[in-house]
């Protein structure tokens, strides 16, 4: 049982999949003993590019964690974070939003390729459907990096869960191993943290997201940070499976959790 959990990566009714307020997740954070939470609603960049409203719902979704952090301050740190999206697909779109506002935390994902197509949406898949999309995959991890502007990087295998949910198909990450240390080294070289994602194990794949020997290579490639995260988006998955997050950053050779404030890395002593 670790006395310090907090959860870095929550969403709230403010994402298009997302369903309860701020103020709400916070008394249940409250009621679990949580040090911390970070909120990190989605906004999908590609999405912004046609669709303002997307891009306001990001910044509503600011104002309300905002108020939330002064409601529940003295009680826990409450930090506001956002999730974005292809950054790297429209890097004009992601500059604006990020200098919108004071961040506390950036998560960078890909969700959808350049053709639009979310594995979330695909209905089955082959064993070469799954390999050429996670490979394109990686390809866009790829940019996104080299953009950087982002802390965090997360769910790194996110299309993993979706391969075996809808097809029962489970890669063999060293198949592509290549192209992830080309992800994780950069990582590292830019001192950006990993995100070990935990809502593969409330899901069919029941992994982690990465799995721990990811975590482990980016630790050997000189990887300086690690963030834990529910990716929660009910407040019955707040801060579900983060001590099998901690444990595998300990199995990865990490001693310490960080979280973002003002985008400046906090590390925090597992215990």
């Amino acid at each position: 049982m670790y006395k310090k959990i907090v959860d870095l990566h929550v969403h709230t009714d403010n994402s298009y999949d997302g369903n309860h307020s701020a103020a709400h997740l916070c008394e249940t954070a409250e009621l679990r003993n949580l040090r911390a939470i970070c909120f990190t609603d989605h906004c999908e960049v590609d999405w912004c590019k046609n669709d303002p409203n997307h891009e306001k719902s990001a910044f509503q979704a600011f104002f309300e964690v905002a108020k939330a952090k002064s409601a529940f301050r003295g009680t826990i740190l409450v930090l506001n974070g956002i999730e974005l999206g292809q950054a790297s697909y429209y890097p004009e779109i992601s500059e604006r939003i990020i200098s919108s506002f004071k961040y506390d935390q950036i998560l960078g994902s890909i969700h959808n390729l350049r053709n639009g197509i979310d594995p979330y949406d695909v209905e089955s898949f082959t064993f070469e459907s799954a390999t050429d999309m996670f490979n394109e995959y990686l390809d866009e991890l790829i940019g996104l990096v080299k953009w950087g502007n982002f802390d965090v990087l997360a769910h790194l295998t996110y299309p993993c869960r979706y391969f075996y949910s809808k097809s029962g198909i489970l890669l063999s990450l060293n198949d592509f191993k290549a192209k992830i240390d080309e992800i994780l080294s950069m990582l590292a070289q830019k001192d950006k943290a990993l995100e070990i994602n935990t809502s593969g194990l409330r899901q069919e794949i029941n992994q982690l997201l990465p799995t721990v020997d990811i975590v482990k290579r980016f630790r050997e490639l000189g990887g300086k940070y690690v963030t834990v995260g529910s990716d929660a988006h009910y407040s019955s998955e707040l801060a579900l499976n983060i001590e099998d997050g901690y444990d595998a950053a300990i199995k990865a050779g990490f001693d310490n959790i960080t979280l973002f404030q003002d985008r400046i890395p906090i590390t925090m002593k597992i215990e």
